[in-house]
């Protein structure tokens, strides 16, 4: 651990004109580390950088399978610097050792396989008969915006650099203020792997100044976003002033519907990973669960138990997969996430277990469990991005859809049953980009994933993420003779 980090741009490490920010470690509420801090001219020189790559052909010229090495080289990268990388990604975002290992491997697989996708994306011929020769190409976009959430920083930033870069875009990548540092990895891998400077650029700063000039910045022709649904509209309306496309993944309000004729046994182990991993800190976290009414109580029974056997505490003191949470990513999130649990208390929920931060240094919350919660309520309607599950009960399999629709949101929603008619029945009815049978999290990388509503629009993951990245040129040949 370095005690100031560097942005990266056009190959070089350099200060910020914003100057610095304390980088706190969420798992003891001491300062980490410094990070540079851009402001608008360390964004517009990072986007000049990238342009002049774009515009000189050193990635769109190559053959699509010598790019698709060069990526893949990344993803290679990452994972032969796994341990030091694991540690910084933990002190800096919170999360056990191990689910920080479970991310890096994940990142370095988006590489891997659109490094494999690479040559691909190929265009189509169009008959328009013997007089004309009709034929479609991919172009990339040129300069391509990333604009990274916390609670994934290396992850996310794989998610869409990888493809980015498969499709010969220059990227900038603004990172999260919150958990900046273990980014500095891409520049080393972009490096490493032979990608020219300018091809990729990090800058740490501020959403509201240098969020705002990269999104804005003229320049730029395509922007990726994750985060909530407020920055979300602020980040497509200053698209919209530059008529460029962007990818909104905007989190969700997911629901679990259990009916009862399903396996509780699996559907416990479910909630482990769906609500209590990274804190519970994860867009697509399953936060509600949608029970029928003669399981309820045994479901909550489960749910509870399996809560108050996590043992919560400091990430870095969590090296192994097991029965343990880290910290949230900070004082403030934590606190917002205890307020909404009292809040639903307020408004009738009843508590079952958690809800409160550990009397430590450091922004820990209980596993938390509420029971009797209706759809009406805020808890059940708004976003928590914390380790709290609201369980909600229901009669009939049209109640559970009508719960499980009845936010703004719709990125992942769930159905466990042994009913094969029942779980396609709720697949179809279930209003959300991804819907989860009997297992939470299935699917990978080749899957695509994004939302409905006011969860955003495009997709990640998946061939499909691969359209994002690219415009449809038409040719039209008039044949002679």
């Amino acid at each position: 651990m370095q005690s100031y980090y560097q942005n990266y741009i056009d190959g070089a490490w350099v200060d910020g004109g914003a100057g610095r920010i304390d980088v706190i470690n969420p798992g003891t509420g001491e300062t980490l580390a410094q990070h540079a801090l851009a402001d608008a001219g360390d964004v517009a020189r990072a986007v000049a950088a990238a342009k002049r790559v774009h515009e000189s052909g050193a990635l769109s010229s190559l053959r699509p399978v010598e790019r698709g090495r060069m990526v893949q080289a990344m993803g290679r990268y990452i994972l032969d610097h796994i341990d030091t990388l694991a540690e910084i990604l933990t002190l800096e975002q919170g999360k056990p050792l191990w689910e920080a290992r479970i991310e890096l491997e994940g990142s370095a697989r988006y590489f891997e396989y659109y490094g494999n996708q690479a040559e691909t994306v190929e265009g189509r011929s169009i008959p328009l008969g013997a007089a004309y020769y009709d034929f479609t190409a991919y172009e990339p976009f040129g300069v391509s915006a990333h604009v990274i959430p916390w609670n994934y920083p290396v992850e996310m930033t794989a998610r869409s650099l990888s493809a980015a870069l498969a499709t010969a875009n220059t990227v900038v990548i603004k990172t999260p203020e919150l958990t900046p540092i273990s980014c500095y990895i891409f520049a080393h891998a972009a490096e490493a792997a032979g990608l020219p400077k300018g091809a990729v650029n990090i800058l740490c700063g501020y959403g509201h100044e240098a969020g705002a000039a990269l999104t804005a910045h003229p320049d730029v022709r395509q922007i990726v976003f994750t985060g909530s649904v407020q920055t979300g509209k602020i980040i497509a309306t200053a698209a919209a002033q530059n008529v460029v496309p962007c990818v909104l993944e905007l989190g969700g309000k997911s629901g679990a519907i259990v009916h009862r004729d399903a396996d509780l046994d699996a559907f416990t182990d479910n909630v482990r990973w769906g609500i209590y991993f990274n804190a519970g800190q994860v867009c697509s976290a399953m936060s509600r669960i949608i029970v029928h009414e003669d399981r309820k109580d045994e479901l909550v029974e489960r749910v509870s138990t399996l809560a108050k056997s996590l043992s919560v505490g400091p990430g870095i003191e969590r090296p192994d997969f097991g029965a343990n949470m880290g910290a949230m990513v900070s004082d403030a999130q934590r606190d917002r996430a205890v307020a909404m649990v009292a809040d639903a208390q307020a408004q009738g929920a009843t508590l079952v277990t958690g809800g409160h931060k550990l009397n430590r240094p450091g922004a820990f919350l209980e596993p938390t469990v509420l029971s009797d919660v209706q759809p009406g309520m805020t808890v059940a309607q708004e976003e928590i991005f914390g380790p709290v599950v609201s369980v909600m009960s229901f009669k009939t399999p049209d109640q559970a859809i009508e719960i499980a629709n009845g936010t703004p949101y719709g990125l992942v929603g769930g159905t466990f049953t042994q009913n094969i008619d029942q779980a396609m029945r709720d697949a179809q009815r279930i209003r959300a980009g991804q819907v989860f049978v009997n297992e939470w999290y299935a699917g990978g990388v080749e899957t695509p994933f994004g939302g409905y509503g006011q969860s955003g629009y495009g997709r990640e993951k998946g061939r499909e993420a691969l359209w994002n990245y690219v415009q449809t040129k038409n040719i039209a040949i008039k044949l002679g003779g």
